[in-house]
């Protein structure tokens, strides 16, 4: 019991200093399990805890380098600019044609997994639209936010490597495939509600086929670094990737190091532009491999000194026999309210690893609990705790409350459809026998 005590206050003491502000996540993860482990007797020293944890999680950390590098690169050279000039063109002024092609900008420039990437395209692309016909921009950061929650769940998105890292899952293999359909009918649902949001604003705006005007209402920008002419092969190196992994050619990791030297090589063989695009995005990869790299030190310490195992023996006497085989929908219901009050590094690397650590006596696998975790999503991206929300409301020039009171019913739905996909697909089994 003094274990337990011992391990759930290293949580508490963790959640409370990012959630306060008091410690950036990166410091909190590595200072208060160390801290803590201090007076706790585990099998070994601290230190091997801490490399134990580090080298579980090093893959991860290799893969989410070179994605946000690749996926850098190809947004420099401007992979994505055709469809985006060709989806502008295509919504003239029509309200529908315009939220649909809100959610279907948002769903494909999510795929780097940056949700400030996604606000600062999409709103820069989209709002003189909005603005020019009088839609709501409530719609715009609505759509924004629900299609890059779902496309999030992509491997190095952040919720994905946050539960790998957190639970010693494998990316693909464990979480992304798995979830696949679920990500689909999410994509299915948004997509319906831009339609449906698209007709009552056309309704609202009593705007009528007769008044279509064609054309974009806005020109793209062509920075110096934008590489059009190279548009096809950056395409084929990409569904390249894209198939390796699907086809397990290779580990992740060394297929995405691979993508990235021959993405860099032919977009920018000069080695000065090279360092250039590099430090572009040095600051994200630095911030993000710090990250899981100090996730793995709170792992390792908190199961080398039993604090986790303990923490679930106490979680279990708690729960009633009757309701343990349901932890895995109990799960998926959890992470919406506290996905929304907490940060996802508190959230995966505090609760999750005690929530699968108890489950797991019940017969349920840390990758069930890991797929379950990552349900709350659409609600998370109204989180007030979320940078991206202020990013996106101050472009909009609205109000984060009222981001919320529009949104927030609807990306419940969106959650509770992506819920109802995994278990229809069996990704989250509704009970466990």
């Amino acid at each position: 019991m003094t274990l337990a005590l011992m391990g759930f206050a290293t949580v508490a003491t963790f959640i409370i200093l990012i959630m306060t502000k008091r410690l950036s996540a990166v410091v909190a993860l590595i200072a208060v399990p160390i801290i803590f482990g201090l007076f706790v007797q585990g099998d070994g020293n601290l230190g091997e805890m801490v490399v134990s944890g580090i080298l579980q999680v090093a893959p991860i950390a290799l893969l989410l380098a070179f994605a946000i590098l690749f996926f850098g690169i190809m947004m420099d050279a401007g992979l994505f600019d055709p469809l985006v000039k060709r989806i502008l063109h295509l919504v003239g002024n029509d309200p529908l044609r315009i939220s649909v092609g809100t959610a279907t900008l948002s769903s494909i420039v999510s795929v780097d997994g940056d949700g400030t990437t996604t606000a600062l395209i999409v709103i820069t692309a989209l709002l003189p639209v909005y603005r020019a016909i009088g839609m709501n921009p409530l719609i715009l950061a609505t759509l924004l936010g629900l299609s890059n929650a779902v496309m999030n769940l992509v491997p190095w998105g952040g919720p994905s490597a946050r539960a790998a890292a957190a639970l010693n899952l494998d990316l693909v293999s464990d979480l992304f495939i798995p979830l696949l359909p679920a990500m689909c009918l999410g994509l299915v649902a948004t997509f319906s509600l831009a339609w449906y949001l698209g007709l009552s604003e056309r309704k609202r705006l009593e705007w009528k086929p007769a008044d279509m005007q064609g054309g974009a209402a806005v020109s793209m920008a062509s920075p110096p670094e934008r590489r059009p002419h190279l548009f096809w092969p950056n395409l084929l190196l990409t569904l390249g990737l894209m198939a390796g992994m699907f086809s397990g050619l290779a580990p992740l990791p060394v297929l995405m190091m691979g993508a990235f030297a021959i993405a860099v090589s032919i977009n920018y063989p000069n080695l000065k532009a090279q360092r250039d695009r590099i430090d572009a995005h040095s600051m994200n990869v630095v911030m993000v491999v710090a990250l899981i790299f100090a996730a793995g030190s709170l792992t390792g310490i908190m199961e080398g000194t039993g604090m986790l195992n303990a923490m679930a023996q106490a979680l279990i006497a708690g729960i009633p026999n009757a309701m343990g085989p349901y932890l895995a929908p109990v799960t998926a219901l959890l992470s919406l309210p506290l996905t929304f009050l907490m940060s996802n590094d508190a959230y995966y690397f505090g609760i999750v690893p005690v929530l699968a650590e108890a489950a797991s006596a019940f017969g349920i696998s840390a990758e069930v609990i890991g797929r379950a975790s990552m349900m709350g999503q659409p609600v998370h991206q109204l989180s007030p705790l979320l940078a991206p929300v202020y990013l996106a409301c101050a472009m909009l020039e609205v109000e984060v409350a009222d981001v919320q009171r529009f949104a927030l019913k609807y990306a419940a739905m969106i959650s509770f459809i992506l819920f109802i996909g995994a278990v229809a697909s069996g990704a989250i089994p509704f009970i466990t026998r």
